[in-house]
């Protein structure tokens, strides 16, 4: 049994946590106190050799720069995204604090809720150090099955970007234009997703399996998605600031999209789902957008 600390007390850090107690000694901490079973101050966590760290991508940078030293802890990031003010995936950002022999990602399909309730669940755990992926994929519960994969990239690229045609999706399905073009929407997304993936090096087996179509189908075609949620919401003509609210959590899938737009304009990239999403973030009329995608 190993003890384990999980920083982030939202859903899906709870989930973990709740997960990993199966066979583990699991703490949990976050920013803000909470009342709830084996919360721990965030100094008291820090010292833990095993750590899983699910605060939300946009919010990384800053709390490694608050809170983060590094003694010699071993490392599962479980957040998805890219920062949406520079463009970093999350390995380049942890990778100031943390040598990349010591830390690993997790990706695949699952959804906190079904995790809470021991349901079957598939994940990957991906690091360039084959034996911290499998040392991390052996504290899961027997109905969580984690395989293990050495491309990050891969794995990044894909759990990032499949929030975004997610949006695209929930606006597909909010404006009723039917399963057809949602399946094509959804299949069209990830051959982008994985075109933009082969330009950072990313490796085919990501996009094929798991931490690809698998969590694209996942997020792309249901309501208990957060960001599949943000596209019903735009689709009904909300604000960002309205979805938000009625949410009441972190849709990572926005700040990914203006990541990508930033990247698209700084590379010079064809990222046509992406770049439509942004601009319906941004005010562009759905019906319109999307219509003229799925024509196009």
């Amino acid at each position: 049994m190993s003890k384990i600390g999980v920083i982030g007390a939202g859903k899906w850090g709870s989930a973990l946590a709740f997960a990993l107690s199966e066979k583990n000694e699991v703490y949990i901490s976050s920013r803000t106190p909470r009342d709830m079973k084996n919360f721990i101050s965030m100094g008291e966590i820090l010292k833990f050799e095993y750590l899983v760290i699910a605060i939300p991508a946009q919010q990384v940078a800053s709390w490694l720069r608050d809170n983060f030293v590094f003694t010699n802890q071993k490392v599962l990031v479980a957040a998805k995204g890219i920062e949406a003010t520079t463009g970093r995936f999350l390995n380049e950002i942890y990778s100031k604090y943390i040598p990349s022999s010591n830390i690993s990602f997790l990706s695949g399909p699952s959804f906190a809720s079904e995790v809470m309730k021991s349901l079957p669940t598939a994940l990957v755990v991906n690091s360039i150090n084959e034996d911290l992926s499998v040392e991390f994929a052996s504290f899961f519960p027997s109905f969580i099955k984690a395989y293990t994969s050495t491309d990050v990239i891969g794995a990044e690229v894909a759990g990032a970007y499949k929030n975004v045609i997610a949006i695209a999706a929930g606006i597909c399905e909010g404006l009723g234009l039917g399963k057809n073009a949602a399946a094509s929407l959804i299949s069209r997304g990830l051959v982008e997703m994985q075109r933009f993936g082969y330009k950072y090096g990313a490796k085919e087996e990501s996009f094929v399996g798991l931490s690809g179509a698998g969590d694209l189908f996942l997020t792309a075609s249901s309501n208990m998605s957060r960001n599949f949620r943000v596209g019903l919401g735009i689709a009904k003509g909300k604000s960002q600031e309205e979805i938000l609210k009625e949410l009441g959590e972190v849709a990572e899938g926005i700040g990914t999209t203006y990541a990508l737009n930033k990247i698209a304009k700084d590379k010079d990239l064809y990222l046509p789902i992406a770049k439509e999403v942004y601009n319906m973030l941004e005010g562009k009329n759905p019906d319109v957008s999307l219509k003229n995608f799925l024509a196009s």
